[in-house]
C-alpha cells in the first residue's frame, strides 16, 4: 500500500539536475562562459573575487546570458561550443537574450 508521503518515483533513480551555461560580462567589456546548476550564485560568486581567476584583472559586472541545458554534460558541451565563438558572435547570443526580454 502506497501512503502520501512515498515518493512514486523509485528511490534509486538519480534525479537529473538542471545545468546552465552562462555569459558574464567583466568590467573591461570580455565575456566568460561558464556552466553551473545555479548560474545566479555563481555570478555573486564571480563578483566576490572568488568564482574564477578570470576576474581579478577585470571584475564580474553582469550576468548577461543563460541558457538552460539537459544535464551537465550538455552543458559542458555547449560551453565548449560557446567558449569557439568569436567575440561578435558571443554578442549576438548577448543580443538576442536582450532583444527577447524587450518584446
Amino acid at each position: 500500500m502506497t501512503t502520501l508521503s512515498e515518493s512514486p518515483v523509485d528511490a534509486d533513480t538519480p534525479v537529473s539536475k538542471t545545468w546552465f551555461v552562462y555569459l558574464v560580462r567583466a568590467a573591461n567589456g570580455s565575456l566568460y562562459c561558464g556552466i553551473s546548476d545555479d548560474p545566479v550564485r555563481r555570478f555573486a560568486k564571480h563578483q566576490s573575487g572568488k568564482g574564477a581567476r578570470f576576474f581579478l584583472s577585470s571584475p564580474a559586472m553582469a550576468l548577461v546570458y543563460t541558457e538552460r541545458c539537459r544535464d551537465k554534460s550538455d552543458a559542458l558541451r555547449q560551453e565548449r561550443l560557446i567558449k569557439k565563438l568569436r567575440k561578435s558572435a558571443k554578442e549576438c547570443l548577448v543580443a538576442s537574450v536582450a532583444h527577447a526580454s524587450s518584446i
